[in-house]
């Protein structure tokens, strides 16, 4: 595993359609500063040539807060922009197909919506795993609800962190303490917020709320 369950925490995924006309690297900067401790860049209608330039501009923002740039789908733009690792969908390449291009070094997340996707996605050297759609998704149409019963049965079969995504806000998220996940992912959370390192903020201390209480459980599970 090469990433810790604490960089999993709270978990920022990019959108423009939030912008209007501000660079995204200052749209990334604020969230970092806010708290987000790893970042995928993800823009659907994005080239390649425009996520591996995108990606080299985020890179060193990235870098000077220690936080893990992910580039979702895009394996060879991670290698033409060094990026951190590569986050797969179902739909997308296959976890081990990733594996073998990116080598042994570079974090290689999964998208799981049940237990069976999740065993699968560690069996095939998965760092990492994004269970939802928790909440519905403003982004992915299309996604289907994941129940917080089917979420406790991703966390508890895999022994890799799993952040939760899917429609999360400040309002809801707590809802997830109890699950198992090692954080949330999220994106107009932060991106479409009037000030984003304050929301990010917030989100940050919830998340680390819901981790203290998972890690309190575990202990009087081993009393």
């Amino acid at each position: 595993m090469k990433i810790s369950p604490d960089k999993l925490r709270l978990y920022g995924v990019t959108d423009r359609t939030w912008l209007g006309e501000e660079p995204l690297e200052t749209a990334v900067e604020d969230a970092l500063r806010g708290g987000v401790t790893i970042l995928q860049l993800r823009e659907k209608q994005a080239s390649h040539e425009e996520i591996v330039k995108t990606a080299r501009l985020l890179k060193p923002v990235c870098g000077r807060y220690g936080v893990p740039l992910i580039i979702n789908d895009d394996v060879e733009a991670v290698l033409e922009a060094d990026a951190d690792g590569v986050h797969v969908g179902q739909d997308d390449m296959t976890v081990a197909e990733a594996r073998r291009i990116l080598g042994p070094e570079k974090i290689i997340g999964a998208s799981a919506h049940n237990r069976e996707e999740a065993l699968e996605a560690q069996r095939q050297g998965a760092d990492y795993l994004g269970s939802g759609a928790v909440f519905g998704s403003a982004t992915k149409k299309d996604a289907t609800a994941l129940s917080r019963e089917e979420l406790k049965r991703v966390c508890a079969a895999v022994s890799i962190p799993v952040a939760a995504i899917g429609g999360i806000t400040e309002e809801n998220c707590m809802e997830l303490a109890g699950t198992g996940v090692s954080g949330i992912a999220v994106v107009s959370a932060v991106f479409a917020a009037a000030d984003r390192e304050a929301a990010a903020s917030r989100l940050r201390a919830m998340a680390e709320e819901i981790a203290k209480e998972e890690n309190l459980t575990e202990k009087g599970e081993n009393i």
